[in-house]
């Protein structure tokens, strides 16, 4: 996706923080923010990979931190959100993405781990990481913050009841949120990316866990999603452009949920 077809945003002198920052739609976001000239805290689990992900951005030219991060440990979370701070003096965006998806499971079948790992990764990860951005926001009155759900956040699908539940509570989480903190001048919204060509799909779709020719054809578009597309809507929800736009579940799927 050429970058010449996009709106250009101006986020100079402000700071922004991604999870699952190391690869996929969290890293095109990273970047996206860096380009619109943030300073950016790129957060993974991946040391290495989130490492190589900052050095590109500072090597060309972005500032950009490092930050290894478990965010099932709140405590990581809240030392990495917190660095940040220490880092670049201040908060003003944030992209709530890291996140993973199981294998096609029965419902009567899934275990209580693989059930516990989802939520501990895609609910409490992003309940974690939005509970520190909040608290360093709202010393200032204002920021932006995205939180990644799914079209799996809007809908249900056979083999997935895990981590459609996941998603869902990520909105539950982002409506509340924007109720709470609207009067206090900060925005949290969620993003509802649909099958996105990303690492993670890509090894789905070789182990034989998603087709890609039924996933193409089930939307409007039939065609998957690019990460960038994804980091364009993260970036016009974190935008002045998206001022009076709070607690919303923006689907980004080619059409998927307006089945």
């Amino acid at each position: 996706m050429s970058s010449r077809r996009n709106p250009v945003y101006d986020f100079g002198g402000q700071v922004a923080f991604v999870t699952g920052a190391g690869s996929g739609m969290g890293l095109a976001t990273a970047r996206a923010f860096a380009e619109s000239g943030a300073a950016v805290a790129l957060a993974d689990l991946d040391e290495r990979a989130v490492t190589a992900a900052a050095r590109e951005l500072a090597d060309a030219g972005h500032q950009a931190l490092a930050l290894r991060c478990d965010v099932t440990d709140e405590a990581q979370v809240a030392a990495a959100v917190d660095r940040t701070v220490e880092a670049f003096g201040r908060l003003d965006l944030a992209y709530n993405n890291a996140g993973v998806m199981p294998p096609p499971t029965d419902a009567a079948e899934e275990s209580a781990g693989q059930f516990d790992r989802v939520q501990d990764i895609n609910l409490r990860g992003v309940w974690a990481a939005m509970k520190h951005e909040l608290r360093h926001m709202r010393t200032k009155g204002g920021g932006a913050i995205v939180n990644c759900s799914s079209l799996g956040g809007l809908v249900g699908n056979p083999g997935r009841a895990a981590y459609h539940a996941s998603k869902h509570g990520v909105i539950g989480l982002t409506r509340s949120a924007a109720l709470e903190y609207g009067p206090r001048g900060i925005r949290v919204n969620a993003v509802c990316p649909g099958t996105i060509r990303t690492p993670m799909v890509d090894a789905m779709i070789e182990r034989g866990e998603l087709d890609r020719t039924q996933a193409e054809s089930g939307q409007a578009v039939p065609r998957l999603g690019e990460a960038e597309e994804i980091a364009q809507a993260v970036l016009w929800l974190s935008s002045p452009g998206a001022g009076y736009v709070t607690g919303v579940a923006l689907p980004v799927d080619g059409g998927y949920t307006a089945r």
